[in-house]
């Protein structure tokens, strides 16, 4: 490949031959819309598991789609660089989003993807009142939160938004010293909690309301501050809701991204609903690097000594690099 990103002959050759079959070209589709498993598109395509892992190698071959392993899961997504990436994505701008083939494709992930989060609501109207308690399997929540404190201490913020907001421990952390602060949560059941523990603390300033963390029902330029707090391991699309997190950023406004570093703690996904095992560094990153926001720090913090469950938490933290005195852009849902 040369350094404009242009493939030789045999590479090109080799890209459209692997996207040129009509199962292949319909596993961009989907992995261009999410991270899936073979068990998802087997689900999605209705075809056997050997078949689907042998289209899967071939993109993968050809530089189209990437695979990434998890503890015993393996995941695919669609390639983010090299000549190849450009390839699958010019294919896809030329291809009909209402092709009735691409809509039942789409209309089985969004079942997939339904069945995905009835799993995680199932085990929150189970686990609701437990949920503070299964964060401390990690670092000890005041380290935790005595370091979200220091990365957003170096300059006062007015607004804050909380994605995921679970039992709204995050609105409570900085409720006294904002003007507004907002939680967004799926589960009924996690806004009573929420909304019991913002009453508990006098906080008026602060509410919660249910919704989808993908689609935020809030305008653009919205927020000072959005905190994504152990969300993301719950996610199919961690990068689809980082965009929409940038979305309703302020020009300046900053995103604090909280989760675990990798592990290899299976019953996690198989016990409690989570998608995925932590995430490495680069990963965040890039996916913040894709939104639009400028990085500025990674810190991890490791597990106490001694302590049963070695699982450290990685904070992550980027800014929106618009002026602050700019005219909002008109920027877009992702």
């Amino acid at each position: 490949m040369s350094n404009d990103g242009r493939l030789g002959f045999d590479a090109l050759n080799a890209a459209l031959k692997a996207a040129g079959e009509e199962t292949r070209l319909r596993m961009l589709t989907l992995l261009a819309e999410a991270e899936l498993t073979v068990s998802d598109l087997t689900d999605i395509l209705r075809q056997s598991q050997p078949r689907i892992s042998r289209h899967l190698r071939l993109l993968a071959e050809a530089g189209l789609v990437e695979r990434f392993r998890e503890g015993t899961w393996a995941f695919f997504r669609l390639a983010e660089h090299g000549g190849g990436a450009a390839v699958a994505r010019a294919l896809l701008e030329r291809l009909n989003p209402n092709d009735q083939t691409v809509q039942r494709d789409r209309a089985r992930l969004a079942s997939v993807r339904q069945a995905r989060a009835a799993a995680a609501q199932a085990y929150f109207r189970q686990h609701a009142a437990e949920w503070d308690r299964i964060r401390k399997l990690h670092v000890a929540d005041e380290a935790v939160e005595a370091a979200i404190h220091a990365a957003l201490a170096d300059k006062p913020f007015r607004s804050l938004l909380d994605l995921g907001t679970g039992t709204g421990r995050m609105l409570e952390l900085f409720g006294p010293q904002i003007e507004r602060g907002l939680g967004i949560d799926l589960s009924l059941d996690m806004l009573l909690l929420a909304r019991d523990r913002l009453e508990r603390a006098g906080l008026k300033n602060c509410s919660v309301r249910q919704g989808d963390i993908y689609d935020l029902p809030l305008g653009n330029d919205s927020f000072d501050v959005v905190i994504l707090h152990q969300v993301l391991h719950f996610l199919d699309d961690g990068a689809r809701a980082i965009r929409e997190a940038a979305r309703v950023l302020r020009p300046g406004g900053r995103l604090l991204v909280v989760d675990f570093a990798p592990h290899e703690q299976e019953f996690l996904r198989e016990q409690y609903a989570h998608r995925r095992l932590g995430f490495v560094p680069e990963t965040v990153t890039q996916w913040i690097t894709a939104s639009g926001l400028e990085p500025v720090m990674h810190k991890q913090l490791g597990p106490e000594p001694g302590s049963e469950v070695k699982i450290a938490v990685s904070l992550w933290l980027a800014r929106d690099a618009r002026a602050l005195m700019a005219v909002p852009a008109n920027r877009g849902a992702a």
